[in-house]
């Protein structure tokens, strides 16, 4: 076998070895609004119910039909034997005879009711890219839950013009990609606030540095300080991830974000990797030279509100990795630089969800922005393999004056269309 095949087989089984998320149940299933939503994929009923804090707001059964979604082969001699193509149950959506709330009829869903149902099902059926669904006539409000399904992107119909139009796919891409919450309810990741309304208007700014010389887009205003700017629920471990803006507080005061951020940087295992031990004003100057930095967020991470990580979430136009990326990075392109400082949420489990959590919020933050990229130490196996198992790959290795760093990417694409959240 020749060299360059022997590598595209090993970039094959990188991209199809890649763990799938182990979320896949939804009892007591906390969604980001606070609700608590259950629902069961019960085989032996023919009817499953989704509940949403105690109350029933729709039900749904499985079908005995498949459908599948062709698009490249129609209109060519493969259309009808697309065998390669997945077929799926479809499942039919109706209501229930409850009255889930006082602003909902009685046989009507709610449009933010309805994106909980499909996270239930991209939960229920994660390993699925496509869901097809038909939503029951049943339904009073059916006309407006079908033009919302379809017009913020969240399902589409046959691609085929002769196709029946009755089935709508659920993607599993444009879903985890934020399709149906923002302008439509305030129930997705990204709470609502000034700062999660993008994308942010196109003007140029310039950024000059000892470091950087970088013309990009002007930033948005940074958010309030401990403002909470991604939250999302993990089944696997039952506990809810959270991100916010770092909270420094000015004066004199110290602050919960500072007093920790302090004693992590002053640990052996974190000043070995990050080289910042030091006195609590140290640690005051540095975040407030983040803070000032138009192009770096810093975020404190927690599990159920107790702080365990910070993350710095950088636009790479006016870093300076920006040099040594091939072709250069796009306007909206951003890098993370991260420490776990609690040793209790250390581990290949919680590293994963953190992981792909945040760059999840780098996708969903600004639709703009295709890739997401670090740059760790090229001999540090562990996170070279927590960004392998986010479907990153290496685009490089370069040299910084004080180490040299493999350059990691996940473009959008990839990131949305493999099972990783």
């Amino acid at each position: 076998m020749t060299r360059a095949a022997q590598r595209l087989l090993a970039i094959q089984s990188a991209l199809t070895n890649i763990s799938v998320s182990d979320d896949q149940k939804v009892d007591n299933f906390i969604l980001p609004d606070g609700a608590a939503m259950t629902a069961k994929a019960d085989s032996v009923s023919p009817t499953n119910s989704i509940h949403i804090d105690g109350l029933i707001v729709c039900e749904y059964h499985l079908l005995d039909r498949t459908a599948q979604l062709v698009i490249s082969a129609v209109g060519t001699q493969f259309e009808n034997t697309a065998s390669h193509v997945p077929s799926f149950q479809v499942i039919e959506i109706f209501p229930t005879s409850q009255v889930s709330s006082p602003q909902t009829s009685r046989n009507d869903i709610s449009v933010k009711d309805i994106w909980a149902t499909v996270y239930a099902l991209f939960t229920l059926y994660h390993v699925q890219e496509i869901i097809p669904v038909v939503l029951s006539q049943e339904i009073n409000n059916s006309e407006e839950l079908r033009s919302y399904l379809l017009r913020s992107g969240l399902g589409r119909t046959a691609h085929a013009p002769t196709a029946s139009k009755e089935e709508i796919y659920l993607h599993r891409a444009t879903f985890w990609q934020g399709a149906g919450t923002q302008g439509y309810h305030n129930r997705g990741w990204l709470p609502p606030s000034s700062f999660s309304v993008a994308p942010f208007p196109l003007i140029p700014s310039f950024t000059r540095t000892p470091i950087v010389i970088s013309g990009h887009p002007l930033r948005p205003p940074k958010p309030e300080p401990g403002e909470t700017l991604f939250r999302r629920f993990c089944p696997s471990i039952g506990e809810t991830l959270e991100f916010t803006y770092f909270d420094l507080r000015s004066g004199s005061a110290t602050s919960k974000h500072l007093d920790t951020f302090h004693r992590w940087h002053n640990s052996e295992r974190v000043n070995k990797a990050w080289g910042e031990r030091g006195s609590l004003e140290k640690h005051r100057a540095y975040i407030t030279e983040i803070m000032n930095d138009p192009g770096v967020l810093p975020v404190i991470m927690s599990w159920n509100g107790e702080p365990m990580g910070y993350a710095e979430i950088t636009y790479l136009k006016e870093n300076h990795v920006a040099p040594h990326i091939p072709g250069g990075p796009g306007d909206w392109d951003r890098s993370l630089h991260v420490l776990v400082g609690e040793d209790k949420f250390r581990g290949t489990v919680r590293t994963n969800l953190w992981h792909r959590a945040l760059i999840h919020y780098c996708f969903l933050a600004d639709p703009r922005t295709e890739s997401v990229m670090g740059e760790p130490k090229a001999d540090n196996p562990s996170i070279i393999k927590v960004d392998f198992d986010s479907a990153m790959h290496i685009r490089t290795i370069f040299d910084f004056p004080y180490k040299r760093s493999a350059l990691f990417c996940v473009p959008r694409y990839r990131f949305f269309r493999l099972d990783l959240l």
